[in-house]
């Protein structure tokens, strides 16, 4: 019962390619119920975010791959033909080893990074939701879920900052121990700024000020994440308030001054300020940075800590290979163990039929006065000739056609010793 991944991602083709197959969350219902509907496709799942889309699938064992893969291009009206160059393909093992790679962040555009995990999971949500789940692809899930706690808890691929903004807010955090004690100021309203406003939001600040020369956009940002929106002019009125200050803006020239810094240092009694100068040229002059109690890094200061990090990650990301890979044989193990299931049970009930004819018959001689003894006798060697007929005589055949793989794996199975007198 073949596992399979068929996708497309960052690595594999551009953005106007990616684009045109994402799967909305509305087309979700509709898409895993044409899918399931493919022949000989048991379970199905779909993964869809904005640097990859990926079909799961347990198909019958002669089913072909290319029907899926058709569907993927007619159900977004885009040619299959030009849309397999930028298709993976993958089965079994290496589906296997994929999916929890996924899981674990070692496939993403950065490396590590967890939001792919949730992602997976709401996958996995959504298409138990709509019943295209069974039992191998919900075992594989969960499987993969648990080695991507396993990898984030005994690597370090997911521990250092490998943004700006991130790196930002992980240096605030070592200068005040609880962020829901701080008040920010966050001066533009850009891309970095939002996303250092989402990471203290995230590391528990609650309190914020977004200032911006367009006082639209830092009402807007300020709306998103409950903060106070002012004009660039407002920031000598405010500055005193924050512990925290990134700024990242455009402006030719600075905005924050060593005077304004040393009076709103003066006002605050010396506490101490974290400011962080993401703006190239700068926003902040770099004389602020020789005052007592304030604690300046630029643009720099922040990609060396980067750069270090992303090497650290792929320090890391050579651990939690050989985890995935224990791990997918961990998991093919089980899978190989499913193809016996049938043959183990029909082996036990026809164990049990055997069981039951020949207690049948012991029974009818003890109601006949037989003596108990020689019932019991009677019971045990007939059930053990009867138990042992059929493998004694497979062995017999396998060593008279000279299939020795079968009687090693007999030894080996049964721990029988073998006769060392025999050639």
């Amino acid at each position: 019962m073949p596992l399979v991944t068929i996708g497309i991602n960052h690595k594999t083709a551009p953005l106007d390619v990616r684009e045109k197959v994402v799967f909305a969350p509305e087309q979700m219902n509709n898409a895993l119920h044409e899918l399931i509907e493919l022949p000989g496709l048991r379970e199905a799942a779909i993964l869809s975010t904005c640097n990859r889309t990926e079909l799961y699938c347990n198909l019958q064992e002669t089913a072909p791959h290319g029907p899926v893969i058709d569907w993927l291009g007619q159900y977004h009206r885009f040619d299959s033909q030009s849309l397999r160059p930028y298709l993976y393909d993958f089965s079994d093992a290496d589906a296997v080893k994929h999916t929890i790679r996924v899981a674990s962040g070692l496939d993403s555009m950065v490396l590590g990074e967890p939001q792919i995990l949730g992602q997976l999971k709401t996958a996995y949500g959504v298409a138990a939701e709509h019943g295209t789940l069974g039992k191998y692809l919900r075992r594989l899930f969960q499987h993969a879920f648990a080695v991507a706690k396993h990898v984030r808890t005994d690597t370090a691929i997911g521990s250092s900052a490998v943004s700006v903004a991130f790196a930002a807010v992980s240096l605030a955090r070592q200068i005040f121990a609880d962020l829901n004690q701080q008040r920010a100021l966050l001066i533009g309203a850009g891309e970095t700024i939002e996303l250092a406003a989402r990471h203290l939001r995230g590391n528990g600040l609650t309190e914020a000020i977004v200032a911006n020369r367009t006082p639209e956009r830092a009402a807007r940002l300020a709306n998103e994440i409950g903060a106070m929106a002012i004009s660039l002019t407002d920031i000598p009125q405010v500055l005193h308030q924050a512990d925290i200050i990134i700024s990242s803006t455009a402006s030719p020239l600075p905005i924050l001054g060593k005077g304004a810094v040393e009076r709103a240092i003066r006002q605050r009694r010396h506490q101490p300020m974290f400011m962080v100068d993401l703006a190239v040229p700068r926003d902040i002059e770099p004389e602020v940075g020789t005052l007592d109690d304030v604690y300046l890094y630029t643009v720099d200061d922040l990609e060396r800590v980067v750069a270090e990090n992303i090497a650290s990650r792929y320090e890391a990301a050579t651990q939690a290979e050989e985890i995935v890979a224990a791990q997918t044989e961990h998991f093919m193990g089980w899978l190989r163990a499913q193809d016996v299931v049938s043959l183990i049970r029909s082996y036990r009930d026809r164990a049990e039929r055997t069981r039951d004819d020949v207690l049948h018959k012991a029974q009818r001689q003890l109601a006949q006065g037989r003596p108990p003894e020689e019932v019991l006798a009677f019971l045990a060697e007939t059930l053990t000739n009867k138990l042992t007929h059929e493998p004694t005589a497979a062995l017999d055949h396998a060593a008279r056609d000279g299939r020795l793989e079968l009687i090693a794996a007999a030894h080996e199975l049964l721990h029988l010793p073998r006769d060392t007198n025999k050639p």
